[in-house]
């Protein structure tokens, strides 16, 4: 059986730093959970350095303004890295196989709030005929899902425009609904044929960078949290570090619990083998 924790003061001992997701830890996409501001707090004061780390399709500092609109001061946490910026590093570096054989005309499969990953780069947004990639940052509606895109999808795949996907996630829960992401529709596009290259968890580059900037050398003195057993727990894995697993996130349905409620340990066993993963520990809600 997986152990579950009731708070992170039960196992904070054991770690300096802590990877924190944000959509499903942190806030739901329109507010911040009850208690998360506290339990930044806490880790502050019991002198542990976080990192918000997050498969979000624009760049960081965009992050940092959301938490802000959202109560999370600056003040309680250390640093921040999303997918979005990590795809716009290499975009600029092009150091890159994969990027460094791009053109310099995208199509951006997504909304315009996402146009800070490009565009203070030297590409340009033209129409599909006319790209050399495809730049994808999710739906531009949240109601949209994969099948909206297949006829973009499809022509994409005639012209044999690679893809750049700068969020690996498949869903999200925006205040109880499930959200289509970029991940999904990249995925589909690879299933077609198409050549896609992503950005962000579980990659282990991401959590390179991440530990780099979080600067503790020891990687068994970390510990990240978020609510996807295939993104957050296998790229914790995949990055060296441990991880556990917040229930009340994106495999509350499949769990039967609501946010902040405890999981049937059995239930919780079976949605980790599913997945093929195994956090150190679950916890119902991010609280200290």
């Amino acid at each position: 059986m997986i152990t579950q924790i009731s708070g992170l003061a039960e196992l904070a001992e054991r770690y300096d730093g802590f990877v924190l997701d944000l959509w499903g830890v942190i806030h739901d996409g329109v507010e911040a959970y009850p208690g998360v501001a506290e339990t930044l707090g806490q880790l502050r004061r019991a002198g542990k350095r976080t990192i918000m780390l997050s498969n979000a399709p624009r760049r960081s500092s965009a992050l940092i303004e959301q938490l802000t609109r959202l109560g999370i001061g600056r003040l309680l946490y250390d640093e921040v890295l999303s997918s979005g910026e990590a795809v716009h590093l290499e975009l600029d570096r092009r150091s890159d196989p994969f990027f460094a054989a791009l053109g310099t005309k995208l199509y951006h499969l997504g909304p315009e709030r996402d146009r800070n990953v490009y565009e203070t780069l030297p590409y340009r947004s033209v129409d599909l005929e006319q790209a050399d990639f495809v730049l994808n940052t999710g739906p531009v509606e949240v109601s949209e899902t994969v099948a909206d895109y297949q006829e973009l999808l499809d022509r994409a795949l005639a012209r044999r425009l690679p893809m750049i996907c700068a969020n690996p996630d498949h869903v999200v829960i925006r205040q109880g609904k499930r959200i289509t992401c970029a991940g999904a529709i990249a995925d589909h596009y690879a299933d077609m044929g198409g050549l896609v290259s992503q950005r962000g968890k579980p990659d282990p580059a991401i959590y390179a960078m991440a530990l780099a900037s979080l600067g503790i050398a020891d990687k068994a003195r970390i510990c990240a949290l978020g609510d996807a057993l295939h993104t957050d727990i296998r790229g914790g894995r995949a990055g060296g570090i441990d991880a556990v697993l917040v229930t009340g996130g994106i495999h509350a349905d499949e769990l039967g619990i609501k946010w902040g409620e405890t999981a049937d340990p059995v239930r919780l066993a079976e949605l980790a083998r599913l997945h093929g993963e195994r956090p150190v520990a679950a916890i119902p809600k991010f609280i200290w």
